[in-house]
């Protein structure tokens, strides 16, 4: 399986912490985020990974790339282990030059995926499912033999958060896409289907990019796309079992470290009475 990360966002989010590194490069306990995407995408059986990057992402090549000075000096089990996980797929990168959006990123993996379906995992989103979410969208995909999306429920608070999408069920879980949006506002959509950022696409998406025209922030959008492919052949969008990090701001990376640090038995037994402690204090 052939599986696309975009990687190329700048993570104002996060300034000045990602002026000098990557928002993907953030660490979450002790990996940072694009290693927790593509033991994901591995996870799932992806043999083949392109990462599409921009200017300041070489830290995520230097990532899974070996180091021999490090290895000479040490034998942590976490390079070994860093390094057995590069040994299972082959990863690429390519750089989108200018930041044109998410399905801009998307379309610069054309020439490397040709005319297979392909997976698409965010480079910022953490998904922590069994089976592995990517896994359980190809199931879909090789069920209906076409493109695929994660969604999850909204609620009405968080709907100008999200792309959103309209579709008829078609079996439990399972939807047929009529209408898409990219953050709407309520009175928009009754739909609270919301797109978390995993999907499985057949090639078809690329010529629908192409197609697209700008939309928000003059950016090429992946919902805008979605709706040109939706209007030539179906498109698919499920729930899924697990749950879903995103990464995207502060608050939202703080609590998957708190909530990634209280299922390790030694960090929950130190950080529970640390946090009733902080929690007692007055503010």
């Amino acid at each position: 399986m052939k599986v696309v990360i975009p990687a190329a966002g700048m993570g104002t989010r996060f300034l000045p912490a990602t002026k000098s590194q990557p928002k993907e490069m953030l660490p979450v306990l002790d990996r940072p985020v694009i290693q927790y995407v593509v033991e994901e995408a591995v996870a799932a059986g992806a043999d083949d990974i392109t990462i599409i990057t921009g200017r300041g992402k070489r830290a995520l090549e230097d990532h899974f790339d070996l180091n021999p000075e490090l290895s000479a000096v040490t034998d942590h089990p976490a390079i070994r282990s860093l390094d057995e996980l590069c040994r299972k797929a082959t990863i690429h990168y390519v750089r989108q030059r200018e930041a044109k959006g998410l399905a801009d990123a998307i379309l610069r993996a054309r020439m490397h995926v040709g005319s297979e379906p392909f997976g698409v995992l965010l480079g910022d989103t953490i998904n922590v499912c069994e089976p592995p979410l990517l896994r359980q969208l190809w199931d879909i995909y090789q069920e209906f033999g076409r493109s695929v999306i994660a969604v999850e429920p909204v609620p009405a608070e968080k709907l100008r958060d999200y792309g959103i999408i309209e579709g008829r069920p078609v079996r439990h879980g399972v939807y047929q896409c009529d209408r898409f949006f990219e953050k709407p506002d309520l009175s928009a959509t009754e739909s609270r289907l919301g797109i978390t950022g995993a999907y499985v696409f057949t090639p078809a998406i690329f010529d629908a990019i192409h197609d697209t025209k700008p939309g928000r922030g003059g950016e090429l959008q992946l919902t805008d796309a979605m709706a040109v492919l939706a209007a030539r052949e179906p498109v698919f969008a499920t729930e899924f079992q697990g749950t879903r990090y995103d990464i995207g701001d502060r608050y939202l990376w703080m609590k998957a470290n708190l909530e990634f640090a209280m299922r390790h038995p030694d960090l929950r037994a130190r950080l529970h009475p640390l946090l009733k402690q902080l929690s007692e204090k007055e503010p």
